[in-house]
């Protein structure tokens, strides 16, 4: 089993009246809450925690992307990725960008060659997340059209790809959207002929056929933990035996929150405001925002599937008071806390009833602070990883994970060399 340290890079200064005084987190949200400073040194301690969790042993460490979003300040994952891929160079943790929003490069061309010096620079160490974006990054902060969201997304894909692979570049591509005369990825990836693409998503049946159609991970980043994500999982699993496609594990993804601590009592005692503070503010979204008309597909309605955002949208509005109750947090299993015996034995049960290989773990979560994360995360690899890493292992190869470069071929940042 795979383990991947995922950072959303929340805002973690917001006012106490923030839910009540303003709109939503997303979109709409007051530039001027943001105090420069802190953001500065919230960045930088983020980074600290990502490269702490590489130290740690994890397998990845997980960066994403979104727009005019107080809950996830990460505009631009390729910028922190690339610091994290000179500053991990002594570890072999894979670099995970989950993911470049593609319909919204213009060209996607962007993509396809900040990926390639984001493989070069870490020697070889990139997965390559491709989400289709949200309606508040791809509609409304970047004014993209929603019904033609999903044709941009493969048309850029399939840029991307030959950009990537294609011998007899330059070359000319004419889509629908895109029209280059000169397509030349200079240089190309290190791993060859591509790095390992995974898609984010959030329950499109759409996305789970087009996963199982190239051949790519699903990963579900659940905002709602294991019990909600049942339904999602589920549906993913039944359209890869549709398509008569194995149940190799590995195949999926999936994102739940943790807090590990020495007992139950300091688990609570740690974690009950982190997760309130994202439960009641980083998930304060404005259900007019969630579903622009054309951007859920045909085919997601008639599944009567429901986003993740349009669900926190809704339960903002009519529940408003149910997801600020730690006990229900708990009960609803949107985070799972605990010595590390409780927590491996959940986070087992919920990686073998969805047959999930890589669990991305979210181990600072609201306004936790970066020592509770640092804690978090070494008791979590010391304690928790070991009973579990075994799991799938001997079933299946794991063919969606980045071939690095010998790590004596690798050039190490300065200071490094004494770690390595």
């Amino acid at each position: 089993m795979r383990f991947m340290w995922f950072h959303l890079m929340p805002y973690m200064d917001l006012p106490s009246d923030f839910k009540a005084k303003n709109n939503s987190i997303w979109v709409d949200v007051d530039p001027s809450l943001a105090d420069p400073l802190k953001v500065h040194a919230s960045y930088n301690e983020f980074m600290d925690e990502l490269e702490f969790a590489a130290d740690c042993g994890f397998d990845a460490i997980c960066v994403n992307e979104h727009h005019g979003n107080a809950y996830g300040m990460m505009p631009s994952p390729n910028l922190i990725a690339s610091a994290l891929a000179r500053r991990t160079q002594h570890t072999d943790a894979a670099i995970c960008v989950m993911g470049a929003s593609l319909a919204l490069y213009n060209p996607p061309t962007r993509v396809a060659e900040e990926f390639a010096m984001l493989d070069t620079i870490s020697g070889g160490r990139l997965i390559a997340g491709f989400p289709v974006g949200t309606p508040m990054d791809t509609s409304y902060v970047y004014g993209g059209n929603p019904s033609t969201l999903r044709q941009r997304y493969y048309e850029a894909h399939e840029l991307i790809i030959q950009a990537w692979t294609r011998d007899d570049a330059p070359f000319a591509f004419n889509g629908r959207f895109n029209q280059q005369r000169y397509v030349n990825c200079w240089p190309r990836p290190l791993q060859r002929p591509h790095p390992p693409v995974w898609v984010p998503g959030g329950g499109s049946v759409e996305t789970w056929a087009w996963c199982g159609e190239q051949d790519y991970v699903y990963s579900y980043v659940s905002y709602y933990g294991h019990v909600a994500a049942e339904n999602t999982m589920n549906g993913y699993w039944a359209e890869m035996a549709r398509q008569n496609i194995d149940r190799n594990p590995f195949r999926a993804g999936f994102l739940q929150f943790i807090g590990v601590a020495e007992t139950m009592d300091e688990a609570v005692r740690l974690y009950k405001e982190p997760a309130e503070f994202f439960y009641t503010n980083c998930l304060h979204v404005d259900t007019k925002w969630v579903a622009p008309p054309g951007y859920v597909t045909e085919g997601t309605q008639r599944a009567k599937m429901t986003s993740q955002v349009q669900a926190a949208a809704d339960r903002g509005a009519i529940l408003s008071s149910l997801s600020e109750e730690f006990a229900g947090i708990l009960k609803n299993g949107y985070v799972i806390i605990g010595s590390p015996d409780e927590v491996a034995a959940q986070l087992r049960e919920v990686a073998i009833k969805f047959n999930v290989g890589n669990m991305l773990t979210l181990l600072h979560f609201g306004n936790m602070s970066r020592e509770t994360a640092m804690y978090n995360t070494r008791l979590f690899a010391e304690k928790v990883i070991p009973q579990l890493k075994d799991l799938f292992e001997d079933e299946c190869d794991h063919k969606w994970w980045p071939t690095p470069a010998a790590r004596e071929d690798r050039v190490l940042a300065a200071g490094q060399e004494a770690q390595a």
